[in-house]
């Protein structure tokens, strides 16, 4: 099974790992995600990401762990760090579409070695605006990209090189799956007009052997996870404080 999915990213440039974390972590995240926007009452669902990262122990906690890890070792190796992380939590009926784009056409990371783990947190379907991909189009190089003030999307930025989204695959995934992308595939996601918010975390992990570019060093969100430190500078982990950050189960000992 694993081999397939392996074989299936190499030639479509995504795979679907299911049931990767169980119900009551995936609980803790969506609870975590309802506790942010109570903290940032001027960020919407869609923008809570990079700077807050590394200063939440739960938020480390969630990105950090081990089955997580896991699948991402199985495509950048066994030294990984955190490059970026976002919540993309669309609200019911006036969440955002994101539009077409590759990811590595925006990161300043050398070389673009680095995987995204999408974490569902919601069951995601097509109604309420899932992840669409266009198979095969990780083959291609990184197209420029061109802005889109006009679209009312999550990023006013799509790629400069149109889509044929008849190829486009809704990628359905329930609480706790995970989908797996290369930076340089072709995707985005319809806006949710449904009742039903639809919830992810974005996780790009990078190899240890892969550089930040971008200063000031260290990145906001650039933290080390697995095996050896590599070429980068990381934030240090944050400690928990009672009281000040989102509670959740074992955070008393976690580190």
């Amino acid at each position: 099974m694993a081999d397939d999915l392996m074989r299936g990213y190499d030639e479509d440039g995504y795979a679907v790992f299911r049931n990767v974390l169980d119900e009551a972590l995936i609980a803790e995240a969506d609870e975590h995600v309802r506790w942010l926007q109570r903290r940032y009452p001027d960020r919407t669902g869609e923008d809570l990401s990079t700077d807050l990262v590394a200063k939440d122990p739960f938020w480390v906690r969630l990105v950090s762990d081990d089955r997580l890890l896991d699948v991402a070792e199985r495509f950048v190796g066994p030294d990984i760090a955190l490059f970026a992380s976002a919540y993309i939590s669309k609200p019911p009926y006036t969440g955002k579409a994101v539009l077409w784009h590759q990811d590595g056409a925006f990161w300043p990371l050398d070389p673009m070695r680095v995987v995204t783990l999408w974490l569902a947190i919601d069951r995601s379907t097509p109604e309420n605006g899932c992840l669409r991909v266009i198979p095969g189009s990780h083959k291609d190089d990184l197209h420029e990209v061109r802005e889109r003030e006009d679209a009312g999307a999550v990023f006013g930025v799509e790629s400069a090189v149109g889509v044929d989204e008849s190829r486009a695959v809704d990628l359905v995934l329930e609480p706790g799956d995970v989908e797996v992308h290369h930076p340089n595939i072709m995707h985005g996601s319809e806006a949710n007009d449904s009742p039903h918010r639809r919830c992810g975390l974005t996780i790009r992990y990078i190899p240890t052997s892969t550089r930040i570019t971008e200063e000031p060093l260290p990145f906001p969100s650039a933290l080390l996870l697995r095996g050896e430190a590599g070429v980068n500078e990381y934030q240090p982990r944050p400690r928990y404080v009672a009281g000040e950050h989102f509670a959740f189960g074992g955070a008393e000992t976690w580190r």
